[in-house]
C-alpha cells in the first residue's frame, strides 16, 4: 500500500503545481504584453500616456471576472467535485489566452480589436477564478497531518514558475527579434504557446481522483444545493476575513511586477531586456519566500502568524521603494524587487493552507475561491493603473505607502479575526 501511495501524492502535487503554473503563465503573458506593447497596438488613438493607462486598465478586466469565475466554478467544485471543475477552469483560461494570439490590432479592426482584447481578458480572469481555489484544495485536502502548509505551497509555486516562463520567453524574444518584429508579430508567440501547455496540464489533471475530504463530506451529507447561499448565510464572517487577509499579496505583487516593469522601462528608461532580467532574478526570491513561509507555518508557527509577519515586512518595504528605485542603480532596483518578492512569498505562500482552514469542506471550494479572487479585485485589479497615477502626481513614495497601506489592512484582519475554524 505504501508503494502505491507515493505516486498518487506526486501526481496530486504535480497537478496542483503544473496547473497553476500554466494558469499564471497565461496571466503573466498578458500582463507583460500590456506593460510593453498593448498600449500602442490596441489604444493608439489616445496620447501615449493615456494609451498606456488604458492598456494597464485592461489588466483589471480579469479581476472583475475572477469573482464571477469563483462563483461559477466554486458551485460545481462543491457539488460535483474538484477534478472535473479544475479541468474546465484550465480549458477556459487556456482557450482565452491562445485566442489573443489571433487578435487583429487597432489599425486592422479599430475599436473592435480593443473590445475583443477585453473579452478574452475577461475569459482569462473567469478561468483563473476557478483555478487557484481548486488547486489549493487538491493539495491541502490530500495533505498528511503536519504538512498542510507545505502541500498548500505547491499551487503558490505556480506563480513564480509561470512568471519565469512568461517573462523568460519575452526576454528570449527580445534578444531574438528586432523591436519592430516583436511589435509587429513577436508578441503573439507566448500566447500561441499556451495551447501546448494546456494539453500537458489536461493530461495530468484527467488522471486525478477526488480528494478524501470532499469524498468524506459527500458521504456525510448531500452537497449544498446552492453553495454560495450556504456560504454567505453561515460563513460570511470567514469569507470577509479571508478576503481582507489576502489583499496585501495582490497589492504588493502588482506593484513589484506590472507597475515596476512599466515604470522602469517608460519612466526610468531602462531597456525592457535589462528590466525583465532583473525581474526574473528577483522572482526567484518569491519562490524562496513561499517555501520558507510554508516550512515555518508547519514547523514553528501557524499560517496566520507567518502572514502577519509578511504584512509587517511589506509595510517597511514600502518606505524603501522611492530611494531604491530612484537610486539610478539597476542593482539597487534588483535588491528592492528581491526584497519585495521575498515578502510576497510570506503574504502569499501560507494562503494555500490558511484560507481552506476557514471553511468546511462542503462549501470550501466556493469560500476559498471567492475570498482569494475578491481580494484580487480589491488589492490588485486597479493597482497597476492606480500606482501609475500616484507616481505621476505624487511620486514613488506614494506608491510605497499604497502597498504598505494594503498590508496594514490585511494585518488588522489577520490579527483580530484570522483564526482557523474550530468546528
Amino acid at each position: 500500500m505504501a508503494k502505491q501511495a507515493a505516486p498518487s501524492t506526486r501526481r496530486v502535487l504535480a497537478a496542483s503545481l503544473i496547473g497553476t503554473s500554466i494558469e499564471f503563465y497565461d496571466f503573466y503573458v498578458y500582463t507583460t504584453a500590456a506593460a510593453l506593447v498593448f498600449g500602442e497596438l490596441f489604444f493608439p488613438q489616445a496620447s501615449k500616456a493615456m494609451g498606456q493607462l488604458a492598456s494597464l486598465a485592461t489588466i483589471g478586466v480579469a479581476f472583475v471576472a475572477r469573482p464571477l469565475g469563483s462563483l461559477f466554478f466554486g458551485h460545481f467544485g462543491d457539488r460535483i467535485g474538484r477534478k472535473s471543475t479544475l479541468v474546465a477552469s484550465l480549458l477556459t483560461m487556456g482557450i482565452s489566452t491562445t485566442l489573443v494570439a489571433l487578435l487583429p490590432t487597432y489599425i486592422q479592426a479599430g475599436w473592435i480589436a480593443a473590445l475583443l482584447l477585453c473579452v478574452l481578458r475577461f475569459g482569462q480572469g473567469f478561468g483563473l477564478g476557478g483555478e487557484w481555489g481548486g488547486a489549493a484544495l487538491l493539495a491541502v485536502e490530500n495533505a498528511p497531518e503536519g504538512k498542510r502548509a507545505r502541500f498548500g505551497m505547491f499551487p503558490q509555486m505556480g506563480a513564480p514558475v509561470g512568471f519565469i516562463a512568461a517573462n523568460g520567453l519575452f526576454l528570449i524574444l527580445g534578444a531574438w527579434l528586432t523591436p519592430a518584429q516583436f511589435h509587429d508579430w513577436g508578441w503573439r508567440i507566448p500566447f500561441a504557446l499556451s495551447a501546448l501547455l494546456v494539453v500537458v496540464g489536461l493530461w495530468i489533471r484527467l488522471r486525478l481522483t477526488e480528494t478524501p475530504e470532499f469524498a468524506a463530506a459527500l458521504a456525510e451529507a448531500p452537497p449544498p444545493t446552492v453553495p454560495f447561499g450556504e456560504l454567505v448565510s453561515r460563513h460570511f464572517g470567514a469569507l470577509a476575513v479571508g478576503t481582507v487577509g489576502a489583499i496585501a499579496c495582490f497589492a504588493l505583487y502588482y506593484v513589484a511586477t506590472a507597475f515596476a516593469l512599466n515604470y522602469g522601462t517608460k519612466t526610468l528608461a531602462y531597456s525592457a531586456k535589462d528590466f525583465l532580467t532583473v525581474q526574473l532574478g528577483a522572482i526567484l526570491f518569491m519562490a524562496v519566500g513561499i517555501y520558507l513561509s510554508a516550512w515555518l507555518s508547519d514547523r514553528h508557527f501557524d499560517e496566520r502568524r507567518v502572514l502577519m509577519a509578511g504584512c509587517v515586512g511589506t509595510m517597511a518595504a514600502g518606505l524603501l521603494m522611492a530611494p531604491m528605485m530612484l537610486s539610478g542603480s539597476l542593482f539597487q532596483v534588483f535588491l528592492f524587487l528581491s526584497l519585495s518578492l521575498t515578502l510576497m512569498g510570506f503574504v502569499y505562500g501560507p494562503l494555500g493552507a490558511w484560507l481552506p482552514s476557514l471553511f468546511p469542506a462542503r462549501v470550501r471550494y466556493t469560500g476559498v475561491s471567492m475570498a482569494f479572487n475578491v481580494a484580487g479585485v480589491l488589492g490588485g485589479g486597479l493597482t497597476p493603473m492606480v500606482a501609475t497615477a500616484l507616481s505621476k502626481n505624487y511620486g514613488l513614495m506614494a506608491v510605497g505607502l499604497y502597498s504598505g497601506g494594503a498590508a496594514l489592512i490585511s494585518l488588522v484582519a489577520l490579527a483580530l479575526f484570522g483564526k482557523a475554524r474550530t468546528a
